[in-house]
């Protein structure tokens, strides 16, 4: 649980309420939570993810678990602005981890990483070490372990007394892990960050900055393994704007009706 104080900055979103935080925002949060060895779990949505949540109820209940849920697809921000409860901008979790290292390498931030294969990890981990030397990998595990094994990783992390846990592995795995285990790291900083280790290991490449403008990261994904990911895609983002058309027509006239203040007549 977060021991520093709350912010009440939130917009709900497809029923799902979402910290309006920028980038600067939440990584001066990390910090203060590091420095003041408070608690910080932090969970991201995207619109695959929004979609799953409404299917299993388990995932929900983990996501909103966290201590902040910040917007990590650019389709989630086109959505609180369509629906009138505007998000100030993208927050993608490997930006954020990203930008952990960046302080991290100012501060001596220690991490754990947890996820990926063994090779990945290691390449990922070497990459960590040439460009921000002044962040301090404090132990590592594979993502492919089982329940039984999860309280000895557990132990393993407490052991290394890192600041940060970044947590390599696809939901909802991962959310689940996180609200399971959380409390019992003894870790400031907790950040899921799903295949971000395969980035960092060059295995998998990452959209072009035009295409993360244009909200086509999940496009390049598809570009890249067409045969595994183009049938989840094309369902979960039909089922999105759906859901995002329904609210539209559902909230629209009232939340039209709240903005127009009296005597502001069209």
């Amino acid at each position: 649980m977060n021991t520093l104080a709350p912010h009440d900055s939130k917009r709900e979103v497809l029923g799902v309420p979402i910290d309006a935080l920028t980038m600067e925002e939440v990584l001066d949060r990390v910090h203060q939570t590091i420095a003041g060895r408070g608690r910080l779990r932090i969970g991201v949505v995207n619109a695959a993810k929004l979609v799953h949540m409404r299917r299993d109820p388990t995932l929900r209940a983990d996501v909103l678990s966290s201590d902040l849920v910040l917007a990590d697809g650019t389709a989630v921000i086109w959505a609180s602005r369509v629906l009138g409860r505007p998000l100030p901008e993208r927050v993608a979790g490997i930006d954020l981890m990203l930008g952990m290292f960046r302080r991290g390498h100012e501060h001596g931030y220690r991490i754990y990483c947890l996820g990926a294969t063994d090779e990945v990890l290691s390449s990922a981990i070497r990459r960590i070490a040439e460009e921000y030397p002044g962040v301090e990998v404090a132990g590592s595990h594979h993502g492919y372990f089982n329940m039984l094994e999860e309280a000895l990783i557990v132990a393993d992390i407490a052991r290394a007394c890192p600041d940060i846990v970044l947590v390599g592995i696809s939901s909802p795995k991962k959310e689940h892990f996180l609200s399971s285990w959380g409390d019992r790291l003894d870790v400031p900083v907790c950040h899921g960050v799903g295949g971000s280790f395969d980035v960092l290991a060059g295995k998998v490449r990452r959209a072009p900055l035009a295409w993360q403008r244009l909200g086509l990261e999940w496009l390049y994904r598809v570009k890249q393994e067409p045969r595994r990911l183009w049938r989840r895609y094309l369902s979960t983002n039909t089922v999105f704007c759906a859901l995002v058309l329904a609210a539209w027509l559902r909230e629209g006239p009232f939340r039209r009706s709240q903005v127009a203040a009296p005597g502001h007549h069209p």
